[in-house]
């Protein structure tokens, strides 16, 4: 299953949203515990009615609503054209087509076992050769014969059973016994006993796993048509960041850099391109204009600061913006935006758990849309802690999966990675908070989910 560094404008806004109390409590959240693993968190819960916004900044999309809005843009969009790959190519994408079958499964009348190959009833006199998987077909056996036969091998004709090794014998004159009664057709898989040529074996939209990698080879394929991986470019904003060494003369490290690309892969994207262009509005204008990817990602630069340039270049080139601003703790200023037809900006916020906010509600839903992949199945789990909730948004808090619980952690501040880097998914805790025991959404994240899109090469 993401942006960089801490924008100060994007910093102050995440700041000047939240009232005394609000920052106190993320304050206690983020800056108690000193074990290198989080600590659950036990903030109380205010559970009175959410609080009316009183300024019109408030007027961002629902936090679900933010999501259903991107799973359903790329829909308007052209068809993606399918692609031919080979199978080493192929594991978690989604077949374009149906898998038919190129021909029977088995081909042939195989042996299920190693053993003997029968013909008519017992004892049977054995011959001295035998039979090999991958070798030519033998000689047919008459009644009363039998030949040693390996697993995988062709039957010769008219055998009528397999006797497996450890259900026979031999006496001194090399004849063959059954321990036990032998049935008409006992361990052969007949022809065509899985499938026949040109039955359908699975319906266009399967993702491919290991499994249908499998079944595709052996049904003959060596290519599988599947809907292409969404290209997606990073472009990464800000002056401040550094890319090795420490924070220094107001300089800091990027933090999320190192984690996005492979994060986008994760969700079934082809990263192909990532760039660092600093706060210049001609560059991030040219950047986005020149760009050919299915899906641009900028990260930072999108609130209202003295150096965010993303909405002013926007406008300028005459995008469509699908969501702007979204309910959401971390994350809030995050965006999405229609620039072609075929292509869409999602605009991440600079502080590195905001911009995982925003990477789970506008651009998973778009990429799993652009890749055809399923959307999950929703779940709930009672939080073993009380969360602290904001008075109107929807909250993501990471949590770690304990049995039947989710545990909230610490260090889930918008410029946090401690929480989310030992979380195995995001709770989503709904505005005025959650008290002890109640059912919470759980977001899992890619790598804790064990799914297919799990790819980090």
């Amino acid at each position: 299953m993401t942006a960089r560094g801490i924008h100060a404008g994007e910093h102050a806004q995440d700041a000047e949203d939240l009232d005394v109390e609000e920052v106190l409590a993320l304050v206690n959240e983020g800056s108690t515990g000193d074990s290198a693993m989080p600590a659950p968190a036990t903030s109380p819960s205010p559970q009175g009615p959410p609080r009316k916004p009183d300024t019109d900044q408030h007027r961002a999309t629902p936090w679900p609503e933010a999501r259903a809005i991107a799973g359903r843009a790329a829909r308007t969009g052209s068809r993606r054209a399918p692609v031919s790959v080979t199978l080493d190519s192929a594991l978690g994408l989604v077949l374009a087509a149906p898998l038919v079958a190129l021909s029977d499964l088995p081909s042939f009348d195989t042996s299920a076992m190693d053993g003997w190959a029968v013909a008519g009833p017992g004892p049977w006199a054995v011959r001295e050769d035998g039979v090999l998987a991958g070798h030519a077909q033998a000689e047919p056996l008459s009644d009363g014969e039998a030949v040693r036969i390996a697993t995988g091998a062709r039957v010769p004709a008219d055998a009528t059973a397999v006797i497996r090794s450890e259900h026979g014998r031999t006496d001194d004159k090399g004849r063959l016994h059954a321990a036990r009664d032998v049935g008409h057709g006992q361990d052969i898989r007949p022809r065509g006993q899985e499938c026949r040529s040109g039955d359908q074996l699975l319906p266009g939209g399967t993702l491919v796993t290991p499994a249908v990698l499998g079944l595709a080879a052996a049904a003959g394929y060596d290519t599988l048509t599947v809907v292409p991986r969404p290209r997606v470019e990073v472009l990464i904003l800000g002056d401040e960041l550094l890319t090795e060494g420490l924070p220094r003369q107001g300089l800091i490290r990027d933090a999320l850099g190192p984690m996005l690309p492979s994060w986008l892969r994760a969700l079934g994207a082809e990263v192909t391109a990532v760039r660092r262009l600093g706060d210049d509005e001609k560059v991030l204008h040219k950047a986005i204009t020149g760009s050919t990817a299915d899906v641009i990602v900028t990260t930072g630069g999108t609130a209202s600061g003295p150096v965010d340039h993303v909405h002013p270049t926007l406008r300028r080139i005459g995008a469509e913006l699908l969501v702007d601003g979204v309910k959401v703790r971390p994350g809030h200023p995050m965006l999405l935006a229609r620039i072609k037809d075929d292509q869409h900006l999602v605009g991440l916020p600079g502080n590195p758990l905001a911009a995982i906010s925003g990477l789970l509600t506008l651009a998973e839903p778009l990429l799993r849309t652009l890749s055809a992949h399923p959307a999950p199945e929703p779940y709930e789990l009672p939080l073993q802690d009380a969360v602290h909730g904001h008075p109107y948004d929807t909250r993501l808090v990471p949590a770690v999966l304990r049995g039947d619980r989710a545990v909230p952690l610490h260090f889930n501040g918008p410029a946090m990675l401690r929480g989310i880097a030992g979380a195995d998914a995001l709770a989503v805790v709904p505005p005025g908070g959650a008290r002890q025991g109640q059912q919470a959404e759980l977001i899992d994240l890619p790598w804790a989910a064990s799914g297919i899109g799990v790819c980090f090469t």
